[in-house]
């Protein structure tokens, strides 16, 4: 920055390598040109789900300044920091604007999922894409290009017992509704098997030992045993 910045954003200059910093009113940003890696360092984050369940989080990210956006990105915060020190500014920015930011956006965010949710298998997962899509829109709003996000959800250990629980139930539940089918295909298949003797037994009649002697008959081939009278006038007729 030179001129103290009076004419605005026209005062700022991307630089590299060696820079003379002597001139009065001239201020030096030093914008790393490679991934940047932070965290939330001892703060934890504590949010609350859509059930009112509360839970913490420790976001972990990564970043890197978008070349072309540097010169905004130093104009938006030069005020965060003199400069004067390497990192600083990178450090402060993180601390005033990035982590602010983040925090704000998780926990809107939480609000939408129940515990349950965010527990069940690839819940936090999903919870976590979800924020770090914004994030990023954030971040590359401010000239910065998200590389790494990582939420870190924790719940507290009577949540997790709470949740633990629930599941077993749900598991046992899931077995007894599979061994339900089970049995009620079991009762079905007797009930076919116990059909099927019945239309068996009613469908061997005399009226159909007589008909299919009849159909087997010539008339003319000799007979040998007793045949049953009513036979033989069926067969007359």
């Amino acid at each position: 920055m030179e001129n103290y910045g009076k004419n605005g954003k026209s005062d700022y200059t991307r630089c590299s390598g060696r820079v003379w910093t002597a001139s009065p009113g001239t201020e030096l940003f030093q914008v790393p040109a490679f991934e940047q890696r932070a965290d939330f360092e001892s703060r934890v984050l504590h949010l609350k789900a859509a059930d009112n369940t509360e839970f913490t989080a420790r976001p972990l990210y990564s970043y890197e300044a978008i070349p072309d956006r540097v010169v905004d990105l130093v104009f938006q915060n030069a005020r965060l920091s003199d400069g004067d020190t390497s990192g600083s500014f990178m450090r402060a920015l993180e601390n005033n604007i990035l982590e602010p930011h983040i925090y704000d956006i998780i926990k809107e965010a939480s609000r939408s999922y129940p515990t349950d949710t965010l527990m069940a298998e690839g819940g936090s997962l999903r919870f976590e894409r979800h924020v770090e899509a914004i994030v990023r829109e954030s971040f590359k709003a401010s000239g910065l290009e998200l590389k790494t996000f990582s939420a870190n959800l924790d719940f507290t250990d009577k949540v997790k017992a709470k949740i633990d629980s629930r599941n077993e139930v749900n598991t046992n539940i899931s077995v007894l509704d599979q061994q339900i089918m089970e049995q009620r295909k079991r009762n079905e298949l007797a009930a076919l098997k116990a059909q099927e003797n019945i239309i068996l037994s009613k469908g061997i009649t005399p009226e159909i030992l007589k008909q299919q002697f009849i159909d087997k008959w010539d008339g003319a081939t000799p007979l040998y045993g007793t045949m049953p009278v009513s036979l033989f006038k069926t067969v007359d007729k």
